[in-house]
């Protein structure tokens, strides 16, 4: 059941991705220059990301008990609904390079926080302590790469980022 989980979340995040925008794709997977911690940091990410993704394969949905269970879809269907969105307006950025449309008008990175979501959703589902933990070690790392990410848009974007950043939270 797990491996069911994985599909929509890999059709969202690629192909619907490239769909919508050619050069989507290597922008999504673009990370700053990291330095010091960061680096550290972006290698955690790289590896809870998939150690999230193979214990989710390897999980079973377990449907009692129901709350959980209907709790666990919600979740996980919200996710996916995050998901979707932010990728739809990842993909259109201002000529600029800058994204302040769509979901970016209320995060400055709801992607990030779509995949906290779909990946809570995951957890409730499967009931795994151990796809908990690596959720934690995911979400922990992510914070740091947004923070370098932060200071590379404030590199790029200049006074225009810093108003963007006053303006709209970083997460909620």
């Amino acid at each position: 059941m797990g491996f069911f989980l994985l599909i929509p979340f890999f059709l969202v995040r690629f192909p619907l991705l490239a769909a919508r925008s050619k050069d989507a794709i290597s922008r999504a997977a673009h990370f700053p220059p990291l330095n010091g911690w960061e680096k550290l940091a972006y290698w955690v990410y790289q590896l809870s990301t998939a150690g999230i993704i193979l214990c989710i394969r390897i999980s079973r949905a377990r449907t009692k008990p129901a709350a959980l269970f209907f709790a666990g879809l919600a979740v996980y269907l919200a996710g996916l609904f995050l998901l979707a969105a932010s990728v739809i307006h990842f993909a259109a950025p201002a000529p600029n390079g800058m994204n302040r449309q769509g979901l970016y008008r209320f995060s400055r990175n709801p992607m990030y926080l779509a995949y906290f979501i779909l990946f809570l959703g995951c957890v409730l589902l499967t009931q795994s302590l151990v796809l908990f933990g690596l959720l934690a070690v995911f979400q922990t790392s992510a914070h740091w790469i947004i923070l370098a990410e932060e200071r590379w848009c404030r590199e790029q974007f200049g006074e225009e980022y810093r108003r963007y950043k006053q303006q709209v939270r970083r997460y909620l």
